[in-house]
């Protein structure tokens, strides 16, 4: 029997996914209050109804977007463990700012989201607290190998306040240039520039060596360009 010819052609992405992947890429460029579903519709040239069959109110659209982002953060935070040298956590922590940025309206917008959205409302708690976890399992594997000297009353505050800086660094960036920060071309020095700030909390707490080795890792990327 001859075998069939291998073909190039690609089957096309379903209307589901792609309104989902346009909408993301939308609601992170103009911010998801900005975008209607019209917007959404007109960008991807089909009709509202059809849009409208797939995601009966653009809520719908937010929490599936919300599950892709699960489903990318969460394997992530699992590898908390992993983490045992700062060469570890840097790389750790510019994963999770990489995941971060690919979902940054969330972050962006995630007062008024959580304000208006039930699911997010509660969901996004878990996040929270999963980020914690992770964080202070990260802290427990650089103390276990020596590269971190804290004890155990510093390390909540500590992964707390890493928490906060992973949570709403993208929003600082916003707010010191919202016409430019959370543009694409913006991406690699905003996510660079939060890891090295999230890892600079880290530096009362090693010794004098580790010291300059995590200065060295960090200092390049930690100056935010016109922060007072």
């Amino acid at each position: 029997m001859p075998r069939k010819k291998p073909t190039d052609a690609t089957p096309p992405r379903r209307t589901a996914d792609r309104i989902l992947d346009v909408s993301l890429e939308l609601f992170n460029r103009f911010g998801e209050p900005n975008v209607s579903t019209t917007l959404i519709s007109a960008e991807l040239d089909i009709s509202p109804g059809n849009l409208y069959y797939h995601y009966p109110a653009k809520e719908e659209l937010i929490n599936r977007l919300f599950e892709r982002f699960q489903k990318a953060l969460l394997p992530l935070l699992k590898a908390a463990p992993d983490v045992r040298h700062v060469e570890d956590a840097w790389l750790f922590f510019h994963m999770l700012f990489e995941t971060v940025w690919h979902y940054r309206f969330l972050y962006r917008d995630l007062n008024d989201l959580l304000s208006k959205n039930r699911l997010l409302e509660r969901e996004f708690q878990a996040v929270l607290q999963a980020k914690g976890r992770a964080v202070r399992s990260a802290l427990a594997g650089l103390g276990g190998s020596g590269e971190l000297r804290m004890h155990l009353r510093e390390a909540e505050p500590v992964a707390t306040a890493m928490v906060v800086v992973l949570t709403y660094w993208l929003s600082y960036e916003y707010v010191r240039d919202p016409r430019h920060a959370l543009e694409p071309e913006q991406a690699q020095a905003a996510l660079l520039r939060g890891a090295a700030h999230t890892m600079s909390l880290l530096l009362p707490y090693v010794d004098a060596a580790q010291r300059e080795h995590l200065q060295a890792l960090i200092g390049p990327y930690a100056r935010v360009p016109g922060a007072g």
